[in-house]
Parts: C-alpha cells; structure tokens; sequence
C-alpha cells in the first residue's frame, strides 16, 4: 500500500496550485491515471483530508471523481519523452 504522504507528492508533482483556492490543477503536459482507470488530462484535483476529489469539464458537463485514499493502489504519470 502507498503511504498517504507519498500519494500526495504524486499529486503535487503532476499538479500546480490554483491561485485562491485550495484546489490544483494538471500541468499542461501531464495526464494523470488513479487504480489503472480513467485517464485524467487539464482536470483539477482537490487533495481533501479523506479523500481526492478530481473534477473534469466534459462538453456542458462538469463531472467530479471521488477516491478514498485508503483505496488508492497505483497512480500513474503520463507525460511527453524529452528528446
């Protein structure tokens, strides 16, 4: 299992803060994958004390995705190779 903290500097590294708000945002070139599910792309992440919540704008929808951190097995970066 994947300590709490460690999950969080995951997070942290793929994501920027957003001036104001307690909420991150995806860096422009990084995608984020959570338990081998839905690929994440220019979502913005909430890391709550007992949960992650990651919202997307999908068309006229905006659509929230909660994950317990105790359940959180794998987190996957995906970014462009450097040359």
């Amino acid at each position: 299992m994947i300590s709490k903290t460690t999950l969080e500097k995951i997070f942290e590294y793929a994501s920027m803060p957003v001036h104001g708000t307690l909420s991150r945002k995806l860096r422009k070139d990084i995608r984020l994958q959570v338990n081998e599910g839905a690929v994440y792309e220019g979502s913005t992440l909430f890391l709550g004390e007992e949960f992650i919540r990651i919202t997307e704008n999908k068309k006229d929808d905006m659509v929230n995705t909660y994950y317990d951190w105790d359940k959180i097995v794998s987190v996957r970066t995906i970014g462009k190779a450097e040359e």
